[in-house]
């Protein structure tokens, strides 16, 4: 009997054990029921948020490329890719695009390189590098009209402080934002400024971050300063430098205010970036199929270059 009672009681066994599996597969699918309920309750007002100030004008940045609008903006029919044919057909379009690529030349790897080394020259801990570090970070907490107004006044052809300086010197004063040879040179030295505040703060960090045992032990092998910056820091700050790269080029393909506070886009469209080109047909001239195209080019021109920065310059970036 004992026999029999062992065979009667495997099956027994096994469907108790079965059982208890299937109550254990309820129970790990309800905790993941309520972690991801959990985990969309907190994501759902950030969702909310994306929805209403990016998927939703998006979408209908899409509708209205597809469209031609009246003088008053209202949709007047439906037109297909025809905006965008008119798009990649203006002169216009491909002189915004040269003069967008040209600004984010002048500002992005100056504005690095510029608070790179104003970081580099600032990151001991001698007495009086406060001062510095404050002076060079003072830009970030001043917007975009302010600067721009600084600047305006600072072009200013004959109550500028550059033209004055330049009048102690016996040389003639330039009209900086007027003359089509430096009106783009003009913002963009002013740009590099604007931005020099959040360049400077972020490659200090990365500095800061950087132990000082791996400077001490190179001085101590015989290292000199050039030295330990351009074989021991500067790889070690490469991924902020890869960092700041994306986001400063995202930035300068952006840009605005400034160019709508001190040009307006001229002379003769020499500031006259994309996004500006994007304000004048949507806000100016009312053709809001046409500036959404651009809006949308603009979009893809910018999400291209960042996948090949991630493509190309990451490789060089050492994360250890």
């Amino acid at each position: 009997m004992n026999g029999l009672d062992e065979r009667l009681s495997l099956p027994r066994n096994r469907i108790r054990t079965r059982e208890k599996a299937r109550r254990r597969e309820r129970t790990l699918s309800g905790l993941k029921r309520r972690e991801n309920a959990l985990a969309y309750a907190f994501l759902g007002p950030s969702l909310l948020l994306f929805a209403i100030f990016f998927f939703y004008p998006m979408g209908k940045s899409v509708y209205l490329s597809l469209h031609a609008t009246d003088p008053t903006g209202r949709v007047a029919g439906f037109v297909g890719l025809d905006n965008f044919r008119y798009l990649f057909q203006s002169d216009q379009f491909v002189q915004g695009l040269k003069v967008t690529v040209s600004f984010a030349l002048l500002t992005v790897p100056t504005g690095i390189v510029l608070a790179l080394v104003l970081a580099a020259l600032t990151s001991g801990r001698q007495r009086g590098l406060s001062l510095f570090q404050f002076a060079f970070s003072l830009p970030v907490v001043l917007s975009v009209g302010s600067s721009s107004v600084i600047w305006m006044f600072l072009y200013h052809p004959s109550l500028g402080m550059l033209n004055y300086f330049r009048s102690l010197i016996h040389l003639d004063p330039i009209s900086w934002l007027v003359d089509p040879k430096r009106a783009l040179l003009s913002v963009s030295l002013m740009t590099v400024w604007m931005n020099l505040g959040f360049n400077y703060i972020v490659l200090s960090s990365g500095l800061r971050g950087i132990p000082d045992e791996l400077r001490e032990s190179a001085a101590i092998d015989g290292a000199g300063p050039l030295r330990v910056f351009a074989r021991i820091l500067l790889p070690l700050l490469s991924p902020t430098l890869f960092f700041l790269a994306i986001v400063s080029v995202i930035s300068s393909f952006q840009s605005f205010g400034q160019i709508h506070i001190l040009t307006l886009g001229g002379p003769m469209d020499r500031t006259n970036v994309l996004v500006y080109s994007i304000y004048q047909e949507a806000f100016v001239n009312f053709r809001f199929g046409s500036g959404s195209a651009r809006a949308l080019v603009l979009f893809v021109i910018i999400v291209l270059l960042t996948l090949v920065q991630f493509k190309w310059v990451e490789k060089k970036v050492h994360y250890q």
